[in-house]
């Protein structure tokens, strides 16, 4: 049992650092939209960014060892539900993060901000969550974590980063809802923040 597991596991790391590597390939290697003018910018979504970037942080340096051993020890078929977990996160995150970026276009950005002439995208993904960015990172850290991660940097990174998540979410809404108000409130009623299905 302990060869099939270790041997399970590997094919799951291997899959998710081949997805990390597809996911990271989605922002850095996209073609540059044509530059656009802010209309609006919150610089407060820096402090969320950096919040997930310690989230993120944490579930690489805190790993679990031996490298490749299992999530929870002595729970072989627990942690084949975790592995499979995994991989099913890491390919919808790829596909979540790429389908967003493609429905935005040149208003996508790493920073809160919104540009002239901005529209309110609630189609494809954004029909699904309001923050499928979000969702995708999240999904990205919760798999590295089952697959990488001693499971106390999960218990204290997920926090972080939903933390994290909830400011840069606040402070990107309070710009639409600037823009947009009547129709951003009826999207907000209608359609979950970064979780699918669960309104908060």
């Amino acid at each position: 049992m302990e060869q099939i597991s270790f041997y399970a596991n590997a094919i799951s790391f291997g899959i998710v650092i081949l997805s990390w590597f597809v996911f990271a390939g989605t922002f850095l290697l996209r073609k540059k939209p044509e530059s656009s003018k802010d209309a609006k910018h919150a610089p407060k979504s820096l402090i969320g960014i950096a919040l997930q970037g310690v989230s993120f942080g944490l579930v690489w340096a805190l790993r679990r060892t031996p490298f490749l051993s299992p999530f929870v020890d002595d729970q072989f078929a627990l942690n084949i539900i975790f592995q499979v977990s995994a991989i099913l996160l890491v390919v919808g995150s790829v596909w979540m993060a790429n389908s967003a970026i493609r429905e935005l276009g040149r208003q996508w950005s790493f920073q809160a901000r919104l540009i002239e002439d901005h529209k309110l995208i609630t189609s494809g993904v954004y029909k699904i969550v309001r923050h499928p960015i979000y969702s995708a990172m999240l999904g990205m850290l919760i798999a590295t974590a089952f697959i990488f991660s001693h499971w106390l940097a999960a218990i204290i990174a997920i926090p972080v980063f939903l933390i994290g998540t909830k400011i840069r979410t606040v402070t990107e809404e309070k710009l639409l809802s600037e823009v947009f108000p009547g129709e951003y409130k009826a999207y907000a009623e209608k359609v979950p923040a970064f979780v699918p299905f669960v309104k908060f």
